[in-house]
């Protein structure tokens, strides 16, 4: 259904307040508090924890809106999908498949909650998560290390602050997990596809091998162009959340030795545990993308597994030839790539976090 044009004035106007309250409430007030605690480790460590993924935030949000356009079609690609008739193995596999961005969504909201509370109600309570000094919070500590303009410790310019600040933070973060499911969303269901199409071309109960192959060839050539409308549309993203997960991966993981390992620091266990929740949760957000990545091309491969494995020897010649073209198309590499640079799979998720380990140690090598 096409949008009116009042439509999409109101929604154009709606994301760039959004992308206005991110950048101001919080983005460049924590910008502006990092360049005051430059040259504090632990300072900079504890700013650098949110304002990552506030600017990641903004940059996935400009990206996803300038792309819009491109992905339209793809959702309603998938509303036809589920609307046309298929045989009930090919519906099982696409519940399948719908089943795991579902899950994937209910655990990534259940994370940014408890993070939400831990960040938002506990402060609010007088139990601080931060790690705070007399340069970042000369005041009183707000849920965010910040700089403002005004003066925040006076009332009601404090309590402004922080309901601002929790709000921003809520939006921002179902914003977060929603980019993040979208692209688990459409792979998956590219996925489902590519396993019926599979289906289809083994089947041996239907003998109408040349409609057989007409399907498979244009609904395969159907969802590679709609795999380089999502690359395209997530490369740089993913190129920008590699960077970002390296660097927020070893921050954490510096905060974490140094919280347990300092005998001078007294042990905050609410800290400990927002710590844990929140490296869980990119964790698991980063590991996702990798995960989904690599089935993907398990699920491209076995398109031309199945075209190879087919018994070519007693079809016709002409048969064989057009099953030749499936072949070689099928065999082109198919993924999703992070910045045009290397493809989206664990191997380079373990090779992400092989990297972060090692800036964990150099960052306790600064430290001591």
């Amino acid at each position: 259904m096409e949008e009116t044009t009042r439509e999409k004035i109101i929604a154009n106007v709606r994301v760039f307040l959004l992308i206005i309250m991110l950048a101001f409430v919080c983005a460049i007030p924590c910008i502006h508090s990092l360049i005051r605690v430059w040259g504090d480790l632990m300072s900079m460590t504890d700013n650098l924890q949110f304002t990552l993924p506030l600017v990641s935030m903004i940059m996935k949000l400009i990206i996803v809106w300038n792309k819009k356009q491109a992905l339209a079609p793809i959702v309603q690609m998938i509303a036809k999908d589920w609307l046309r008739l298929k045989s009930d193995e090919e519906r099982e596999i696409m519940i399948k498949c719908a089943r795991i961005p579902r899950i994937i969504i209910m655990c990534g909201f259940a994370s940014m909650f408890a993070s939400f509370i831990l960040l938002i109600i506990l402060p609010s309570l007088g139990i601080t998560i931060r790690y705070i000094t007399n340069v970042s919070d000369p005041g009183k500590p707000l849920p965010l290390q910040t700089y403002y303009p005004y003066d925040t410790d006076t009332s009601p310019y404090f309590e402004l602050t922080f309901l601002a600040q929790g709000v921003t933070l809520m939006v921002s973060a179902m914003g977060y997990t929603a980019i993040d499911s979208l692209f688990g969303l459409l792979i998956f269901h590219v996925c489902g596809q590519l396993q019926n199409l599979k289906n289809r071309l083994t089947d041996k109960k239907d003998s109408n091998f040349d409609r057989i192959l007409a399907d498979v060839i244009s609904d395969h050539v159907r969802l590679i162009r709609c795999i380089k409308v999502i690359e395209s549309t997530f490369t740089l993203m993913l190129l920008g959340l590699f960077l970002y997960f390296g660097t927020l991966f070893s921050l954490y993981g510096f905060l974490l030795v140094t919280i347990i390992t300092d005998k001078n620091r007294h042990l905050s266990v609410v800290r400990l545990l927002f710590l844990i929740t929140v490296l869980a949760n990119i964790f698991g957000h980063m590991c996702l993308y990798c995960a989904v990545g690599e089935f993907l091309i398990t699920q491209c491969e076995n398109i031309y597994s199945a075209a190879c494995e087919y018994c070519w020897y007693k079809l016709k010649p002409k048969q064989a030839r057009n099953l030749i073209l499936l072949m070689m198309r099928s065999n082109k590499p198919l993924y999703v790539t992070v910045g045009k640079i290397f493809p989206l799979t664990m191997n380079a998720f373990c090779s992400l976090l092989k990297t972060s380990g090692g800036y964990i140690s150099v960052l306790l090598a600064r430290r001591d």
